[in-house]
């Protein structure tokens, strides 16, 4: 008994003690991933827990990114680590002035739960009222309402999947190139992902090319 409360109260002061960060959101790269500066640390890719906004190009990407920037750009945020994922991203939730982050956009229609990773349940319920209220993407008419892990999972060329959508032809600025190791700088490798379609430069999907290259853009 003695040794099942001592466990009890080792788990009680690890969750006590989870790991969380605070420091100031100096590039929101879409509607649900950010870089933040923490004091002299590098700075740290952060990636918002339990939801999933539309990727830059589809259908209300840009506005994903602008009600994230709305919330937290140049602003001192506190995060709760979740985990880091296979990019090396902190997963965590975040908070601004006591408002949890990812509660306000999932009740304003800029983004999904995303049901495979969400803890919260209560934000299930804010995106069904968002639903109903027909709030920012859920304004948009039912073909265009792609789930971004549908979007990432069948649309790597045209970045559309509705029907009346096709490939735009490349401008005549695009090169041959296909590679980071290609790119002279972060410019031209944002070029490159979002005027010629080189989806590869983009691997993690965040919207964010060539990763040493635009680290501190």
């Amino acid at each position: 008994m003695i040794r099942v409360a001592g466990f009890l109260l080792l788990l009680l002061a690890a969750s006590a003690y989870a790991e969380s960060l605070t420091g100031r959101v100096i590039t929101v790269n879409d509607g649900d991933t950010l870089i933040l500066r923490i004091a002299d640390r590098q700075p740290v890719k952060v990636r918002l827990a339990g939801i999933d906004a539309p990727e830059y190009n589809q259908p209300y990407g840009k506005a994903a990114r602008r009600a994230l920037s709305a919330w937290v750009s140049g602003r001192t945020v506190q995060v709760t680590v979740y985990s880091r994922d296979d990019y090396g991203r902190v997963v965590g939730t975040l908070d601004v002035s006591s408002q949890n982050v990812e509660a306000a956009l999932v009740k304003q229609g800029a983004a999904w739960v995303y049901r495979r990773y969400n803890r919260n349940p209560h934000l299930l319920e804010l995106e069904a009222q968002a639903k109903a209220a027909h709030r920012g993407l859920w304004a948009l008419p039912e073909d265009q309402r792609i789930p971004p892990w549908v979007w990432r999972r069948h649309d790597k060329k045209t970045g559309s999947l509705t029907t009346t959508s096709s490939a735009s032809t490349p401008p005549s600025g695009c090169g041959a190139k296909r590679t980071c190791s290609e790119m002279s700088d972060c410019k031209e490798a944002q070029f490159y992902l979002k005027s010629c379609g080189v989806k590869r430069l983009d691997r993690d999907q965040d919207g964010t090319p060539c990763e040493r290259l635009c680290k501190d853009q």
